[in-house]
């Protein structure tokens, strides 16, 4: 708002304002900083208590057309106007709203509040269960981690009563009857937008209908929605967009997250990063990086984090009479290929691509990094075969590089790693099960049951090596990396250098939607928050801040547990040869996976992967067209780096085993 303190209109102005078109039910009602341009306002009709800022700038249009600030053609009531804003056609009014310095507001059918409204923050968002139980109250400041406690830690209603009455207190402090329009945001060809709060920078073009919500755009990442877009009971975060004739009820939208092209949700709330698209979703947490991208995909009453789901994948929560009242988990880094379908309730593991339709309400929620494909009517998992396929390495590679948000203040704390204390926990509990299976139902079975899925003999004796070479290969990564880290010249300061960080990162770990940290962390975060430790948002904040960027030592205590059990002895211990075994252990471990891997990579430069090249001519023209676009397996960046970090590894390898094997 204007910094200048706006006074009554003159005699004068008044007048010169009335041959100009413009009215005014009570004129003493009128205020405006001194002096005004009484030319750059147009028939104008105002009403109630108003307050215009300077007008003494031009702004520009689409096109590079410039217009003088002001207002022209547009009906105004008890609202505050900052300074170079410009209001021109509002069809019906604007009513009761604070419009800060040089924003642009053009063809806008309706801007009011009605009564006391808090703006979207508050409103119950149903989700994972399409009939109630786990209900997320959406608000500004919402992460991932705070609605992922909400949602599904019912089993702690102390947790749950302090929480919501943190959100009750936030709800309550933004409660007003005056909305706000944030500086430099731009309203353009909109009609009915209701009970609205827009941040600074903000775009609106197009918009059919925005009722009851938030958008909490930053100047360094402004949100947009875009046409025909209809939005009730929404909050939507810095950086997000919103386009193209989507339809959004009851649903948060977190930061850099882009809903488009005739995507429809409601009772939703989508993470950091994520994306939909022409598809459709319905009771959803969908956690950063969960991303759709088809028409005929429906995501429904489950959560999923660093999803991508394939065209027409599908899932049902309505498996017997009591109406939809199924969930589904789908755990990080998982894929659905298209036409796959599963029926919930269903547990999927991390990293695990489904293919086909599944009926038996399995859980593979201890074997990872699986395929779980549909044969013969049957759910068959293939454990750990997942950890060999090269799009596993390029997902983790890309989620980094697709982070959208700019805001300085993150929402949502995010670990993209593809090897991490969680996810290799998981390996180990797969590698035993799957031992204790094939002891319990014979070595000589052809076929295991477990969980609902069937696994063949070949698989699990493969899905064990699987899990182990996964295993060794990130303790060795990083075993060896503190090694390079650290110098030492005997065998003592290298033991003496074996030191944890912390006590906390022992045990079983825990993903809270994007965030990784061991159960024990978050078990005394979650009881703070009981006893009354942490009271507020920012505290709340922060708490998961610290944990955030505590990984690292968190993970450290972890893998020196983990070394400590494979090698049977404690640091203190620790021979030359003990870490001269692991070195070759590991680099043994990284050749075989990235040997699979690069295999995994050229079948995308075999025949196969041809047809169609070279339409019009023989062999010859095909290749030629085919490298042409594709390039060939020599020339491949992936496939390239593979080799140069092999290489590089086993270069590392040399270097540290000469300077162990000469060490005291």
């Amino acid at each position: 708002m204007s910094k200048n303190i706006a006074q009554s209109l003159t005699a004068e102005q008044i007048a010169r304002l009335q041959s100009q078109g413009c009215s005014a039910g009570d004129w003493s009602g009128v205020r405006a900083v001194q002096p005004l341009d009484t030319d750059r306002l147009q028939q104008v009709c105002f009403s109630g208590e108003v307050e215009l800022g300077r007008f003494d700038k031009s702004v520009r249009l689409y096109g590079g057309l410039e217009q003088k600030a002001g207002i022209y053609n547009a009906t105004i009531h008890n609202c505050r106007i900052g300074d170079n804003a410009f209001i021109h056609n509002i069809e019906n009014y604007i009513a009761n709203y604070d419009i800060e310095e040089e924003v642009f507001i053009d063809h806008v059918s309706l801007l009011a509040v009605e009564g006391e409204t808090t703006f979207g923050n508050g409103v119950e968002a149903a989700v994972i269960n399409e009939v109630g139980g786990r209900e997320i109250p959406i608000y500004d400041g919402l992460s991932s981690h705070a609605a992922y406690l909400i949602a599904l830690y019912h089993h702690r209603p102390e947790l749950i009563k302090r929480l919501r009455a943190m959100i009750a207190r936030y709800v309550d402090s933004v409660r007003s009857t005056r909305g706000r329009i944030g500086a430099r945001a731009r309203l353009n060809n909109c009609k009915t937008l209701t009970n609205l709060r827009v941040g600074p920078c903000a775009v609106i073009e197009g918009a059919s209908l925005l009722d009851n919500g938030s958008i909490n755009s930053c100047p360094e990442d402004p949100a947009r929605i875009g046409v025909n877009v209809i939005a009730r009971d929404f909050i939507l975060s810095s950086g997000s967009e919103v386009g193209d004739n989507s339809i959004l009820a009851h649903c948060f939208v977190g930061q850099g997250t882009q809903l488009s092209k005739q995507y429809s949700a409601e009772n939703s709330v989508f993470f950091a990063n994520c994306g939909g698209f022409h598809g459709e979703a319905c009771s959803i947490f969908a956690g950063p990086y969960t991303v759709t991208h088809h028409k005929s995909t429906l995501l429904i009453a489950g959560i999923f984090s660093f999803l991508n789901a394939g065209s027409g994948s599908n899932q049902s929560n309505h498996m017997y009479k009591l109406g939809p009242v199924h969930q589904g988990v789908v755990e990080r880094g998982s894929k659905t290929t298209s036409d796959s379908y599963m029926l919930w309730p269903a547990k999927v593991g991390p990293f695990t691509m489904v293919m086909g339709r599944h009926y038996g309400n399995s859980d593979t929620s201890n074997l990872p990094y699986s395929y779980l494909i549909e044969s013969e009517d049957e759910s068959v998992c293939i454990p750990g075969v997942n950890l060999r396929s090269v799009g596993t390495v390029r997902d983790s590679r890309k989620w980094p590089k697709r982070d959208r948000r700019k805001d300085p203040r993150k929402l949502d704390f995010i670990t993209f790693n593809l090897l991490t204390p969680f996810t290799v926990q998981k390996m180990i509990n797969g590698s035993k099960l799957l031992a204790e299976l094939r002891d319990t139902s014979g070595r000589t079975s052809q076929f295991y049951f477990y969980n609902g899925v069937k696994i063949k003999r070949s698989s699990l004796e493969n899905g064990i090596e699987f899990y182990r070479l996964g295993t060794v290969r990130f303790l060795g990564n990083m075993f060896v990396q503190h090694i390079r880290q650290n110098s030492f010249t005997t065998m003592q300061q290298f033991r003496d250098s074996l030191v944890r960080r912390t006590t906390d990162g022992s045990g079983e770990w825990l993903d809270l939607a994007g965030l990784l940290a061991p159960v024990t962390v978050i078990e005394r975060f979650l009881a703070d928050i009981e006893s009354g430790a942490i009271q507020t948002q920012d505290e709340l904040h922060n708490r998961l801040a610290e944990i955030y960027q505590k990984f690292e030592d968190y993970q450290w205590t972890w893998v020196l547990d983990a070394i400590e059990e494979h090698l049977g002895k404690k640091t203190s211990e620790f021979t030359a040869g003990d870490v001269i075994g692991l070195i070759h252990e590991w680099i043994t471990a990284v050749e075989k996976l990235d040997r699979l891997r690069r295999e995994d990579a050229c079948k995308e430069f075999g025949l196969t992967s041809r047809i169609g090249f070279g339409i019009d001519g023989g062999e010859k023209e095909r290749d030629q067209d085919f490298e042409a676009i594709r390039g060939s397996d020599t020339t491949n960046d992936f496939i390239r780096e593979l080799d140069a970090k092999l290489k590089a590894k086993k270069k590392t390898v040399q270097e540290l085993i000469g300077k162990l094997e000469h060490i005291p």
